[in-house]
């Protein structure tokens, strides 16, 4: 049994797999199923005949399925005592006033067993099957209760009845006496009923499940099944308010009315009323001042639309119209001919003020145009702003793209469709872009006319990982315009940089910028700035940003485009993380996140949210990262942006390994870049004690220049825990770089991390320094150095000392929900003499203080009789690394061996 494909249900499905199981059992029940038309009654229905039909040893039961109505009858399988038999009908609306005219479909197929009632319910059905409208209800429902205990001795009977709201009145009332009185035998009875938009269709007593619409995951998931590009699908979505067969229908305008539940009520409405409906259904808002004045140059008015009102086909909130159901208007626009579409479209562009709604006139001049017209193209090239305003940049896309093909040159359809794939990238539709820009390339053979169609096509490759063909495309296209656009040549050569920093290819970078200088280009300075600060000198790179974040940002991009300078924004965000100025950060990337937000720009919202996401976790402020990393996280992954994803798994990532959270950092990890992916990991194990293997992934991962910056401070940590020579000397060197980067920033907050730094690795007169200045540094920091000048203090015979230091580390960790930092903390404090058992009989002067807390956590395992490789597994070492360990603790015990441990009193 394989439902897969109904979305969203989970609740409902759970719900129709009880009913199943308990009517098999012999606790016979009916259920009523109520819901708007298309919101998945009959997909709920095929649920419960698949799940009858399988037993609850998952085999399919030998019974078989009859179906009333115009389906053709399946025959039942041999009688046993499991067979399951599934009566199916439905109501007809052309046969709703014809008495019993459902109940005769749905028992059509079982007609031979009547025969086997007594008198006089076997002669009340054969005149129900002969069409005798004139029978008794009450007779016919006792009846028909009588058959199904009949049937039911072959096995369960199952009664399904789908659009029950056209069954005749009749059979109404006979299926529900019946479904009153199942109690005690193996029938259900499951009906579906739409509403509103439909008779009445009482059913007292029986219980009912209401269907809503689906939540916007699962509709994305029905979406995903059909061909609708991406970028249709978010108007889909908010259109059809949950409703999946809206979802599938508005999907598609070539659809036919096949399935469409108000094709027949749009049908019978009179044409004045279609008229109305058809000019609503055409303009798509809530106007009802125009829509009534355009629909009035038509031969319409209010009166005729009050006929769809009394329907309950629209409806109206405070002077807003709006259809009652998402399909009622577009069953109108679809069933009205070509000529009553282009006849609404201009009748709505006549009655639209030039001044105040040019981009809603020019939207429907275009959609009654159909042949290339200039003057149309740029009225709705003229009101791109305020289309902007309206629905953002995917509307400016849409914009572009209708004036693009109403362009009779072939030019000007060329630059219009590149200003609709630029829109299209930002608006977070990038299979709608990458085919806008390259029919924009078909149609602009000059260099210099495809400069911007080679930027969007770049910037969607790196958007999606691929930086090497990036830059590859954006350096080709500069060397071909050089010599005609020197500027743009230029602009394109310093995106080309920063595509091979972000692919971590500084060999490219440094490319670039020698291309620029052979070129001659104006702004090479700018272009050798950036590949000098991706390159491997700390204070060179220092210094290459401090000039970049100067530059107009003209200079970057053409900030006249809103998805280029909100790019540019997130770069000089970025900028001033690297130069330490988390604050800085912050406060750009919140003001791009909102400009990205009211703009609309789903595509660049990624990018802004993961650079805010990494100044909030420089900060300490993990919740806020997670919150703000979680989010870019739903929009990468939402629009298909691998970049956006990557950046967003990275942080969040840290966050999972601060906490302690090994299956989320280890699926975070998956899918960010392979260096954040080794930081998060190796922040998880030194957090845990394995400090080894910190070591080696940091060591293994680290990158020169500042890029590889970040991780430093915990590849000390994890080196200085070691005590291995060659992992210490790796980490001096890298740490050399980092205190040089702090010298040229000159930030206090890094500060503070480079002097715990220092101490950890030797220098440990220089912990209380660090600890002074850490209220820079935001908690996180704080309390690490914290923890250090903690243990340093233990180790160094001044328990008393470090206490006080380790509480307040302790308390920090807690409040961040950093566990296995609070662990080690809780550890260092019962090891300085917190919470020590001081009652009578009682060792309580064994010394813990020269034990690390790697060695204090292998005996107390030890002691409670676990062996090596036992002490391994649950702390991820070797048995070798445990046996080492234990060798360095015995004397600082004053015991010879593991026999001695369990005699001592170690706290837990």
């Amino acid at each position: 049994m394989s439902f897969a494909g109904i979305h969203g249900r989970a609740d409902e499905l759970a719900r129709i797999t009880t009913f199943v199981a308990e009517m098999r059992s012999g606790a016979g029940q009916a259920l009523v199923l109520r819901g708007e038309a298309g919101i998945g009654k009959s997909a709920l229905l095929a649920f419960a005949a698949d799940a009858a039909d399988t037993d609850t040893t998952g085999s399919t039961t030998t019974g078989g399925t009859t179906t009333g109505g115009a389906a053709p009858a399946a025959a039942a399988g041999p009688a046993g005592a499991d067979d399951l038999l599934v009566l199916r009908g439905a109501g007809v609306e052309a046969e709703a006033g014809i008495p019993f005219a459902g109940l005769h479909l749905l028992l059509h197929p079982v007609a031979g067993r009547v025969d086997e009632l007594a008198e006089p319910h076997a002669g009340v059905l054969r005149r129900v099957l002969a069409g005798d409208g004139t029978l008794d209800r009450f007779a016919a429902g006792v009846a028909l209760l009588e058959l199904l205990g009949t049937l039911a001795r072959s096995g369960p009977v199952l009664v399904l009845t789908d659009d029950a709201h056209w069954l005749d009145t009749a059979s109404v009332d006979a299926l529900s006496f019946a479904a009153r009185r199942l109690a005690g035998q193996r029938i259900g009875v499951l009906l579906a009923v739409r509403e509103p938009h439909a008779p009445v269709t009482p059913t007292p007593g029986l219980p009912e499940l209401r269907l809503s619409g689906v939540d916007e995951e699962s509709a994305r998931r029905i979406l995903a099944s059909t061909e609708l590009p991406r970028h249709r699908r978010d108007r889909v979505v908010a259109d059809a308010d949950g409703n999946p067969l809206a979802l599938l229908e508005l999907g598609s305008s070539e659809r036919d009315s096949h399935g469409d539940p108000f094709a027949g009520f749009v049908a019978e409405l009179p044409q004045a009323t279609r008229t109305v409906l058809l000019v609503a259904a055409a303009d798509g808002t809530c106007d009802i001042g125009t829509i009534l004045a355009a629909a009035g140059t038509l031969g319409a008015s209010i009166d005729d639309l009050r006929v769809a009102e009394d329907a309950e086909l629209v409806m109206f909130t405070e002077g807003c119209f709006g259809f009652r159901h998402p399909l009622v208007g577009a069953s109108v626009y679809r069933a009205a001919t070509l000529a009553r579409r282009l006849e609404a479209h201009r009748a709505l562009a006549e009655v639209l003020s030039q001044d105040t709604d040019a981009d809603r006139r020019a939207r429907h001049l275009a959609a009654a145009t159909t042949t290339p017209d200039e003057s149309v193209a740029a009225a709705l090239e003229a009101g791109i702003d305020r289309a902007s305003v309206r629905g953002g940049l995917a509307a400016v896309a849409d914009a572009y793209e209708r004036a693009a093909h109403l362009s009779p040159l072939a030019r000007d359809e060329g630059l219009r469709l590149t200003s609709a794939a630029r829109a299209a990238a930002d608006a977070g539709q990038p299979e709608r872009a990458r085919d806008l820009a390259e029919q924009a390339a078909a149609l602009l053979p000059e260099p210099v006319d495809a400069t911007w169609a080679a930027i969007v096509r770049a910037t969607l490759a790196e958007d999606d990982g691929r930086t090497a063909e990036a830059h590859h495309l954006l350096v080709t296209t500069a060397r071909r315009i050089a010599g005609d656009a020197p500027e743009p040549a230029s602009k394109l050569l310093f995106m080309a940089v920063g595509a091979a920093w972000r692919g971590d290819d500084p060999a490219r970078a440094v490319e670039s910028a020698a291309t620029a200088d052979e070129l001659g280009l104006p702004g090479a300075e700018r272009v050798r700035a950036l590949a000098t600060a991706a390159g491997s000198d700390v204070a060179e790179a220092v210094a290459a940003v401090r000039e970049l974040v100067t530059v107009d940002c003209a200079e970057l991009a053409a900030c006249t485009d809103i998805a280029l300078t909100l790019r540019s924004e997130v770069q000089r965000s970025s900028w001033s993380l690297l130069l330490g100025d988390a604050d800085g950060a912050y406060s750009r990337a919140t003001d791009t996140v909102r400009q990205a937000r009211r703009q609309a720009a789903t595509g660049a919202l990624p990018a802004a949210l993961g650079v805010l996401a990494q100044a909030e976790l420089q900060l300490g402020e993990l919740d806020a990262a997670a919150r703000s990393a979680g989010e870019g996280l739903e929009v990468a992954t939402r629009i298909g942006q691998r970049r956006g994803t990557a950046v967003s798994s990275g942080v969040l990532a840290v966050v999972a390994a601060v906490r302690g959270h090994a299956d989320a950092t280890a699926a975070f990890a998956a899918d960010s870049e392979s260096a954040t992916a080794a930081h998060a990991l190796a922040l998880l194990d030194l957090g845990e004690g394995r400090a080894e293997t910190a070591v080696d992934r940091l060591t293994a991962s680290h990158r020169p220049g500042l890029a590889g910056l970040t991780a430093v401070p915990d590849l000390v940590e994890a080196a200085a825990r070691t005590g291995r020579c060659e992992d210490r000397d790796f980490a001096e060197q890298a740490l050399a770089d980092y205190v040089t980067w702090v010298n040229a920033v000159d930030r206090p907050q890094l500060r503070a991390v480079a002097l715990r730094s220092r101490g950890l690795l030797g220098e440990s007169d220089l912990l209380p320094t660090a600890l002074g200045m850490s209220d820079h540094a935001g908690p996180w920091q704080r309390a690490r150095t914290e923890l250090a000048h903690g243990e340093w203090l233990r180790r160094d015979r001044n328990p008393a000392k470090a206490r006080p230091h380790l509480r307040a580390a302790l308390t920090v960790f807690d409040r961040l929900g950093a566990q296995p930092w609070a662990d080690r903390a809780r550890t260092e404090l019962r090891a300085a003499g917190e919470g020590r058992d001081s009652r009578p009989g009682r060792d309580t002067a064994l010394d813990l203080d020269g034990l690390t807390p790697q060695e204090l956590r292998i005996v107390q395992l030890a002691a409670d009789g676990l062996s090596n490789r036992d002490i391994g597994n649950h702390l991820y070492l070797s048995p070798r690394t445990v046996g080492y360990h234990l060798y360095k603790a015995y004397p600082k015990l004053g015991v010879s061996g593991r026999g001695e441990l369990a005699k001592l009193e170690l706290m837990a």
